[in-house]
């Protein structure tokens, strides 16, 4: 029998999961996983019928990094400019969030802060231990992390190389919503039908701004803004959305 994809991919209740596929590994990332959550990511954003993401992994944790075995033989899991395991540098333009169970550490914490929401299952571990082996966790980890915790906190996880724990991080802002453990890919369905409920354009154009504008010039944010929001406030979507509401009914999107 040939060996399983290292990514699977599935629709379930309007949003399409993404699976890393190596709990024998504990999701390591080599080049197969990268280049398959690269190709899940563009079949994400090509298909009409799904507005979100979600990316987990299989077996007991979400996924413990960078496969150094694979990558001391000379693989490489980076993919043109999405980066590390195909996701670091450039996401999906559609919303996506990490549903982690039991552990996201070094390379795959951050792959679940490339993605924009995190659903957690409690006592799962957070952490970027490469200090500890006299690495740099530049896989977006030290870029994202002072954006989204406070500064001293995200210091001591990149200095000490110790994990905190699901709880923490929701206290802190890093975890969306906690699920019992064995829920998170439950409840980040939850979620995602949520936010699946809206506008396709609205929630690109929503994601686009918030990432975006951390950079803009204050004298620059709201024509830029203009640049990204005008089309869709314009667009069929936007007219539907407004006579739903005034019919009292459910909207109909099209996303144009």
């Amino acid at each position: 029998m040939p060996d399983e994809p290292a990514v699977l991919t599935e629709t379930r209740e309007g949003a399409l999961l993404i699976t890393l596929n190596r709990p024998d590994q504990r999701n390591a990332v080599n080049a197969a996983v990268a280049e398959g959550v690269a190709g899940a990511l563009e079949q994400l954003d090509a298909d009409d019928a799904v507005s979100v993401g979600i990316l987990t992994g299989a077996g007991r944790g979400f996924c413990a990094g960078m496969d150094l075995k694979a990558f001391v033989a000379g693989e490489h899991p980076w993919v043109g400019d999405r980066g590390f395991a195909g996701i670091t540098q450039r996401s999906a333009r559609k919303p996506l969030i990490a549903a982690i169970e039991g552990f996201a550490v070094a390379g795959g914490l951050e792959v679940a802060l490339a993605c924009d929401l995190v659903v957690a299952a409690t006592g799962a571990k957070l952490g970027i231990p490469e200090a500890k082996r006299g690495l740099v966790a530049a896989g977006g980890a030290l870029l994202h992390l002072p954006r989204r915790i406070p500064y001293h906190v995200a210091m001591e996880m990149a200095l000490t190389g110790d994990p905190i724990t699901a709880e923490r991080g929701h206290e802190l802002g890093l975890v969306n919503r906690l699920a019992r453990p064995d829920h998170a890919v439950t409840d980040a369905l939850t979620l995602a039908a949520e936010i699946a409920a809206n506008g396709p354009l609205a929630l690109i154009g929503s994601k686009r701004i918030i990432q975006e504008s951390r950079d803009w010039p204050v004298d620059e944010m709201w024509d830029r803004q203009g640049q990204i929001a005008g089309p869709i406030m314009s667009s069929e979507d936007a007219q539907e959305g407004s006579k739903a509401f005034a019919d009292k009914r459910e909207p109909q999107w099209r996303g144009v």
